[in-house]
């Protein structure tokens, strides 16, 4: 089912952004999310709160991941190997889809320290200031280095901000908001990313 859900939408993220906003997150309805993400076709998948849980707890998330990966795709487990890409330590899978895991100094932090090291680079005489552009500062920017940036990203809980997530990247990303991540089920993922496909991009103009 997963595969043919995926395959029937007029659009598909590439790189899906999980916001939760909420103060008590659940592994356990986060595992199903990055889950259902990996099934349907989605290569790069975010993870993020705002008290940087997620991240301080890694391992936790990833056990239930792959407790979750082997529950709901089964047999077919190998089909969605995903790939770990931590700051600490790469556990890789053969992997189809990428998860990263982040928090709020991967955010303005990223971009602060992106800034000193461009201005490190000018100061060593290997850059000049005409050299600063979208590009270069993208690639001196550590917590995406090898993601795109977010197409779509599902914001969980009541509070109407993403609090600090990737406040570089998402200048022309579509952003979903639902009620809660907790208990949420297959049924309210798949009908946000119906509407991401429906909807009509206009990239600002």
């Amino acid at each position: 089912r997963w595969r043919s859900d995926g395959r029937a939408l007029r659009k598909l993220p590439v790189h899906m952004g999980l916001v939760v906003t909420e103060e008590e997150p659940s592994y356990a309805d986060m595992a199903s999310l990055v889950v259902w993400c990996m099934a349907v076709g989605i290569s790069y998948v975010s993870v993020y709160d705002h008290n940087g849980i997620f991240k301080r707890n890694n391992s936790r998330l990833m056990d239930e991941i792959l407790k979750q990966q082997q529950e709901l795709l089964g047999l077919d487990c190998s089909k969605y190997a995903m790939e770990f890409a931590n700051q600490d330590q790469d556990q890789v899978l053969n992997c189809q889809s990428t998860l990263k895991v982040l928090s709020p100094e991967d955010g303005k932090a990223d971009i602060v320290k992106a800034a000193q090291d461009f201005c490190q680079l000018v100061a060593q005489q290997q850059r000049t200031h005409t050299d600063l552009d979208v590009n270069v500062l993208d690639n001196l920017l550590s917590s995406t280095n090898g993601f795109p940036d977010p197409d779509l990203v599902l914001k969980f809980g009541p509070v109407d901000s993403t609090l600090g997530f990737l406040p570089w990247h998402i200048r022309l990303t579509e952003i979903i908001s639902l009620p809660s991540h907790l208990n949420i089920s297959y049924e309210d993922f798949f009908s946000a990313l119906h509407h991401y496909a429906a909807c009509e991009q206009r990239w600002g103009k």
